[in-house]
């Protein structure tokens, strides 16, 4: 294996995906690479948040590990990504697109006084070398796109909002992208200028470019992610076609989780709480999706011309999903399926993998499985010390993995969300949530409230909490246990390899003997 093509969506549902199930949207292109590889239905991300789950997808590790539990607190300087694996193999990771990371303070000094020999990219940017950084709205990694909007005409104080993300009134005047009721314009920038087109082409430059030489690149598309607003013709792609059916059960909200029920007094939540936003809003996500697929077979297509593909690893995944107006909610962060199911689709263009391709496995896959997998594939160390996924590798090549995982996990932190001033919660609470999901059921530990948990064998759509029924609580009992068994196994021990370990085992500094006689 010589390359590496680690592709991200933003916001991305799985049920989107005609591979996945989805009647109502056709990605032919996705279809396409999971039809190259297996397409693994069961992946579930370690955050419905942005930064803490793409930190997870970057280091191997959960938030409880890598301490970046929400937007805009970063890990910690000693915690190391699969950009950093990759240099330290003479390797570089290199970025197209939005990564959430968010550099320490800790990092910036030592970067800033140089008392570190790490470079900027592992220090400033997570890892990776920066082809070019778009993070939509935000401060940091705003600038690249701003420049190539405006030296495409496009004016403005913010050309990425003013014309990537918003549309035009029939008076002229700025329809702000921010407003879903605008999701059925048009955005005011030509397909080929928007976001999407721009990462795409940033991406299919340096595969050129790199042809004759290994490389490792991560394209990572901001959308679908909000603004919901989409260039012609895809913003009324869908306007009149079949929609997904929306999830409710407003019985089951009458007496619902007090965290949940806080979480209803969101903006995003109250919007979407109208089935008319659902079904506006909706139509402007799935023409971003279907833009999105198209660019992918122009990436997809480049490999294939420039001889690449069949010593490309290729995987294509998304951060989290998104509510969409499913049990009333908008946004994510929360633990329901819509939002911590992910698509994951692994290419491995090696013959071992030759006897799954065109499968679906329906094995539990998650978030930190990518970095050890993309470790496998380059035969690189697994850094099993920090590391706290397993390679899929074995799965994609059909290899007899009888103890692979029967479960998964995902944590929120929800410290600096309106819903703990509506619960009454103090700053220094400790507003933390864990899911722990088996095949036939879901507990959500909440920290200072009682548990949820649902029957997936009986109840697949989670609309009956069972949390607070006794009759449940021999299984509550068992599903807590082994999210206690989950926490006890992760990896602190970080400043040390195994191999250290082992020497350091029964084996004292010369000159040191303990208890002889």
């Amino acid at each position: 294996m010589r390359n590496v093509l680690f592709i991200m969506c933003d916001q991305l549902r799985a049920d989107y995906l005609s591979c996945y199930g989805s009647s109502w949207l056709r990605t032919p292109n996705m279809d396409a690479l999971a039809a190259r590889g297996v397409a693994f239905t069961q992946a579930y991300v370690q955050s419905g948040v942005c930064g803490p789950s793409r930190m997870s997808f970057y280091t191997g590790r959960y938030p409880s590990s890598h301490g970046a539990t929400w937007n805009f607190i970063p890990m910690p300087m000693s915690e190391l990504t699969v950009g950093d694996y990759l240099s330290q193999a003479g390797r570089a990771l290199h970025l197209a697109g939005k990564t959430h990371f968010e550099p320490s303070a800790e990092a910036m000094a030592a970067w800033r006084g140089g008392a570190s020999d790490r470079s900027a990219a592992s220090l400033l940017q997570g890892g990776f070398e920066v082809v070019c950084r778009h993070e939509g709205d935000l401060p940091t990694g705003k600038e690249d796109y701003r420049r190539y909007l405006e030296s495409a005409g496009y004016a403005g104080d913010d050309p990425w909002l003013q014309h990537a993300n918003s549309g035009r009134h029939p008076d002229g005047s700025v329809a702000s992208g921010w407003q879903m009721r605008h999701a059925h314009l048009a955005a005011h920038v030509a397909e080929p200028h928007s976001e999407t087109a721009y990462v795409s082409n940033a991406a299919i430059d340096f595969i050129r470019r790199h042809r004759d030489e290994p490389w490792s690149l991560h394209l990572s598309y901001i959308k679908p992610h909000w603004p919901y607003i989409a260039p012609a013709p895809y913003h009324d792609m869908y306007r009149r076609a079949e929609q997904a059916p929306i999830r409710r059960n407003r019985a089951s909200e009458a007496a619902e989780h007090p965290v949940l029920a806080a979480y209803r007094s969101h903006d995003e939540c109250r919007s979407f709480d109208r089935e008319d936003v659902a079904r506006h809003v909706r139509p402007a996500y799935m023409g971003l999706i279907r833009q999105i697929d198209d660019h992918l077979g122009r990436v997809l297509e480049v490999l294939e011309q420039t001889g690449q593909a069949d010593r490309t690893l290729i995987v294509f995944t998304s951060d989290h999903g998104d509510f969409l107006g499913d049990y009333g909610f908008g946004e994510k962060e929360l633990f329901h399926d819509v939002v911590q199911r992910v698509p994951l689709i692994v290419v491995d263009p090696s013959p071992a993998a030759d006897a799954t391709r065109g499968t679906h496995d329906g094995r539990f896959a998650a978030a930190v499985d990518v970095v050890p997998t993309i470790l496998d594939a380059l035969d690189l160390p697994a850094q099993a010390h920090r590391v706290e996924g397993r390679s899929l590798l074995p799965l994609v090549r059909g290899e007899a993995a009888d103890d692979w995982r029967d479960c998964v996990f995902s944590e929120l932190d929800y410290a600096t969300r309106r819903a703990r001033h509506v619960l009454g919660r103090p700053r220094d609470a400790d507003c933390r949530g864990w899911m722990v999901r088996t095949a036939d059921w879901k507990l959500v530990a909440w920290n200072g409230y009682r548990p949820q948990l649902f029957h997936l064998a009986e109840d697949p759509d989670e609309f009956h909490d069972l949390g607070a029924d006794p009759a449940f609580e021999p299984v509550r009992q068992s599903m807590s246990a082994r999210l206690l068994a989950h926490q006890l196994t992760l990896k602190r021990r970080i400043a040390v390899d195994l191999d250290r370990i082992e020497a350091m085992t029964d084996n004292l500094p010369p000159g040191i003997h303990i208890g002889q006689w």
